[in-house]
């Protein structure tokens, strides 16, 4: 409601054209420009890599704002230490400025900005309709794709706990559970490649009120989550002949709009046949 835009997108370094970074910015819609446009989210250290950078974002009740920053790839052993941006979620206040109760200001050579640690590569980030739990899901490696519900200072895993095995087929870790570490309240093996999510709160399908709607890219649909208090309690799998869905957000009529990835990707519109 401040009448900003808000941009993430990972970027060259600067100072060294070798190395990259996440950054996010806001900016004010005027006519067909963004103006005012500043910094307010800069993930350090710069890293070299083409992948894993995140970066969705959500505002929470209070006002401030999420940010999933993802762990890089190679740099996956960092999702664990908290003197980086690598697997995490930020947050931040809308202005980019840190929040006095974010769980490790008072922590010794831990990042302000940090919020929840332990992730891999997160792709969808939301919030239910009071604004009382947040959803964060992420890809696994091979297999281990996660949904999560996140929490102020928890610690999800990645890699020390994990329910995926590396690309190559060899172990990343033995381990599932450890004490302090949270589980997902679903996972997927094989990988599904969870994309993006929305939190449905329409009227227009009254049954699916409540329920999480996840978009897949492999083999290519829409997950449909029915939610119980903290436990994902019923999946149905839907739209399976348009191949690899990139988005799915709940527009303000209460409709679905999924978008399609492809070199011909479109914006369908879903509404009740009647």
């Amino acid at each position: 409601n401040n009448k900003y835009l808000y941009l993430s997108f990972s970027e060259t370094d600067a100072d060294n054209k070798r190395m990259n970074t996440l950054r996010v910015v806001r900016g004010k819609l005027e006519g067909q420009s963004l103006t005012n446009v500043e910094t307010i989210f800069r993930a350090s250290p710069s890293r070299k890599t083409a992948n894993h950078y995140g970066a969705k974002m959500v505002f929470l009740k209070d006002g401030t704002l999420l940010i999933t920053s993802g762990d890089g790839f190679s740099y996956r052993e960092d999702a664990q230490k908290l003197d980086n941006h690598f697997g995490k979620v930020i947050r931040v206040n809308d202005d980019g400025s840190i929040p006095a109760d974010n769980p490790f200001v008072s922590t010794p050579g831990a990042k302000p900005e940090i919020w929840s640690y332990g992730h891999r590569n997160l792709q969808g980030i939301v919030i239910n309709s009071d604004g009382s739990v947040v959803y964060e899901h992420e890809h696994g490696p091979r297999g281990g794709d996660e949904l999560n519900i996140v929490e102020k200072g928890k610690n999800y895993g990645w890699p020390a706990i994990t329910y995926g095995i590396d690309y190559s087929g060899a172990l990343i870790s033995p381990f599932k559970e450890k004490e302090g570490m949270e589980q997902p309240i679903k996972y997927w093996v094989p990988s599904i490649a969870p994309s993006g999510m929305t939190f449905y709160d329409g009227d227009l399908f009254p049954a699916w009120k409540g329920n999480l709607f996840i978009s897949a890219l492999v083999p290519g649909d829409v997950r449909r989550v029915s939610i119980d208090g903290n436990k994902a309690v019923d999946e149905e799998t839907l739209f399976t002949t348009l191949g690899r869905i990139r988005n799915v957000v709940s527009a303000p009529d209460g409709s679905l709009v999924l978008a399609t990835d492809s070199p011909k990707g479109k914006l369908i519109r879903v509404v009740p046949n009647n």
